[in-house]
């Protein structure tokens, strides 16, 4: 697939936005992430330069070449054997089912096929809602749907993705696209297990609205966490990072990471859970292991890489710049071919909204 990849340091958006795709020439999509004061200029300078490009982005941290960073622009351009749509879906908050028929449309533009097409994604929050009203769409057609949620707004402001030029916030920028000259596979990384032994709990009591936890087996979920785990309960958001809370679902467990502790001791977590979801305390496994093979698969089953694109929650972020890792797993995800990552807030992974987990799509 044509794929460009091209970073700026530049404050100026248009001198920026000039540099990033000096090689690019005219591309049917461009995916950028931009430092969080200049989204708006760079979304206007991409319209007004390139409008016969179609244009997704938002603001954050991202990876390129083995190296993190939120205050340059990275761009990448799709090329001539790429069939592309964008959209977006508005008012995450409320009803985005309003926004499902323009996803139809976009869908049907790039003539999806198995295996070669893929709908990736950033957005501002109300995760489940939007993955559940995508994938009425996007289950149809066998898309997968590989996002993150907008991580590293200043405190007090509001995070936005961009369309086309436009800034939308409680909205979801989304692009459809095709490889026409190779494969699309996606791939998800987990580095907690449950243990065989860990016990399962019964979320008897939660607060949906705000994704709270507040009971446990007819507990307070943070006293079941702490007594499990033998940990006070002042340690138990700062053990997010070795074990987190996981729901079970048959034999899949999907992470929802703690992040405060609420009033009578309920937990209050990036994920929802639900009344009556199974609950397991995680533990964390050998991470440098687990993303070898990762690595592996992904190089046995796609010899001819011309792109990768990961989501990489910021508590694995943290995990791996606290552990000294963080480099090297860059430079290793990089080997694989030339690749380009968000850091997320919670990453979004087919049907599913997941915390502290990296996904990712390889491109053909």
């Amino acid at each position: 697939m044509q794929v460009t990849i091209g970073k700026s340091s530049q404050n100026d958006a248009t001198q920026a936005v000039k540099e990033a795709m000096k090689n690019s020439g005219t591309p049917k999509l461009v995916f950028f992430i931009s430092a969080y004061g200049n989204i708006r200029e760079v979304a206007e300078v991409f319209q007004k330069e390139y409008p016969n490009t179609l244009s997704i982005g938002t603001s954050g941290i991202h990876y390129f070449g083995g190296e993190s960073s939120d205050q340059e622009l990275v761009v990448v351009a799709f090329g001539q054997d790429a069939e592309v749509s964008v959209g977006v879906m508005r008012y995450l908050s409320t009803c985005p089912v309003a926004d499902i028929e323009a996803l139809k449309q976009a869908v049907a533009a790039v003539h999806p096929e198995d295996g070669k097409t893929v709908c990736l994604e950033c957005c501002t929050g109300e995760e489940e809602r939007l993955v559940t009203t995508m994938n009425v769409v996007l289950g149809q057609h066998h898309i997968p749907l590989v996002g993150g949620t907008v991580f590293g707004t200043p405190e007090g402001k509001k995070s936005y993705v961009a369309v086309n030029g436009i800034l939308y916030e409680d909205a979801c920028c989304y692009a459809v696209i095709k490889n026409t000259s190779g494969h699309i596979r996606t791939y998800s990384e987990l580095i907690y297990e449950m243990d065989a032994e860990a016990p399962r709990h019964i979320a008897t009591k939660v607060n949906l609205s705000n994704k709270e936890l507040i009971a446990l087996d007819g507990r307070p979920a943070a006293e079941v966490y702490a007594g499990e785990l033998g940990i006070s309960k002042g340690e138990v958001v700062d053990n997010v990072l070795q074990s987190p809370l996981g729901r079970v679902v048959g034999d899949e467990v999907f992470i929802s990471s703690q992040y405060a502790i609420g009033n009578g001791d309920s937990l209050i977590n990036y994920k929802r859970i639900n009344e009556n979801d199974t609950i397991c305390v995680l533990k964390l496994m050998d991470y440098k292991s687990i993303n070898a093979d990762t690595r592996a698969e992904i190089s046995r089953e796609s010899s001819h890489i011309s792109f990768v694109f990961m989501v990489n929650c910021i508590y694995r972020h943290l995990l791996f710049s606290n552990e000294g890792f963080l480099n090297t797993f860059l430079a290793d995800m990089n080997h694989l071919g030339p690749s380009v990552g968000m850091v997320g807030g919670g990453e979004q992974y087919k049907n599913q909204h997941v915390n502290q987990t990296m996904v990712c799509a390889v491109f053909e």
